[in-house]
């Protein structure tokens, strides 16, 4: 059951709006191709990119005719500044800074006075001095942010109402997730919860070792912050259910890929927004006088085939509280 409406709300405001439908047209009739370029971790193909292409489509660019998408894939958290740099000698019109604050900085250094769309995950650009203010940013830098950290007192929530017995949490985390780990004392504590932190360093990361080292069998599993744990969403789902730990995370992507729980904000949502961003970059408006949006819709996520490869039961008041209950 799929009560989430914040994609199709944000997708059916812009799209029934006479501006838009206005963007489309003159969209489909530039004599210039609008090329928008970024690097990231996650491929081309992850959902939010898709989530991405298919809203700048709706906006009337279209790829191979007035549209093009220049992607490079980084590897590790130390390749980001020279993955910049190859995109931008590409020229791009617009350059895209997604996800943590080293992907931002690199994008900044790289862009000169280019325009920056950001998608900031768990930092805030306000305080970092990326921008003036949310209202008005200032600059060439606008977009979108938030900031998971301050949703991890919900998510032990959920999963402690989920297993109560529950007494360890395993910590994974990166130079990416750093601050997550930093935060993640304190309010593990108000639940009862020891940690157990591991911390990764080369790609690609040997979570089995990791657990089997750290004796994490039956406990619940928190890997959240960076963005090489949701590339690895996966391969985290199966280890985990493994080694029969509950794993609670921030993106409904990992619940999907058998983890389970997710609670946050929809990250196909926040990247169709930042399509409308680019559009209105494109149409002539100045970064500095877009405002800094941040996500207004949570959804909570529970993977039942998870519950049941741990032996859990879900209580049936928890799952009405779903947003999402994957079968």
């Amino acid at each position: 059951m799929d009560r989430r409406r914040f994609l199709e709300a944000l997708g059916g405001a812009v799209a029934g709006s006479a501006v838009a439908g206005a963007t489309a047209g003159r969209a489909q009739d530039a004599a210039k191709t609008l090329r928008v370029a970024t690097a990231n971790a996650q491929p081309r193909t992850a959902p939010q990119w898709l989530s991405f292409v298919q809203r700048m489509a709706d906006l009337g660019y279209r790829e191979g005719r007035n549209f093009t998408f220049d992607y490079v894939q980084v590897p590790d958290a130390s390749a980001w500044d020279g993955a910049y740099r190859e995109v931008v000698a590409g020229k791009p019109d617009i350059v895209l800074g997604a996800g943590p604050e080293s992907s931002l900085k690199a994008a900044v250094a790289a862009a000169g006075g280019l325009p920056v769309v950001m998608l900031a995950v768990d930092y805030d650009p306000l305080a970092k001095g990326y921008v003036r203010s949310l209202s008005r940013p200032g600059g060439n830098v606008t977009g979108l942010y938030f900031q998971s950290i301050e949703l991890l007192g919900k998510r032990l929530e959920l999963v402690k109402q989920a297993v109560p017995h529950l007494t360890t949490m395993v910590v994974f985390w990166d130079k990416a997730s750093a601050d997550h780990w930093a935060a993640v004392g304190t309010v593990a504590r108000q639940f009862g919860l020891q940690l157990k932190g591991v911390e990764f360093h080369e790609r690609p990361y040997d979570y089995e070792r990791a657990l089997v080292d750290v004796g994490g069998t039956g406990n619940l599993l928190y890997a959240g912050g960076s963005p090489f744990f949701f590339l690895d969403r996966a391969l985290l789902a199966e280890i985990a259910i493994r080694h029969r730990m509950a794993v609670i995370s921030e993106a409904r992507e990992l619940a999907l890929a058998g983890n389970l729980m997710s609670y946050g904000p929809s990250l196909t949502a926040m990247f169709a927004l930042a399509a409308t961003y680019v559009d209105r970059i494109a149409r002539g408006a100045k970064p500095g006088d877009l405002p800094v949006e941040q996500p207004t819709k949570l959804e909570f996520v529970v993977n039942l085939k998870a519950a049941r490869a741990l032996g859990i039961e879900i209580l049936p008041l928890l799952l009405a509280r779903a947003d999402e209950v994957i079968e």
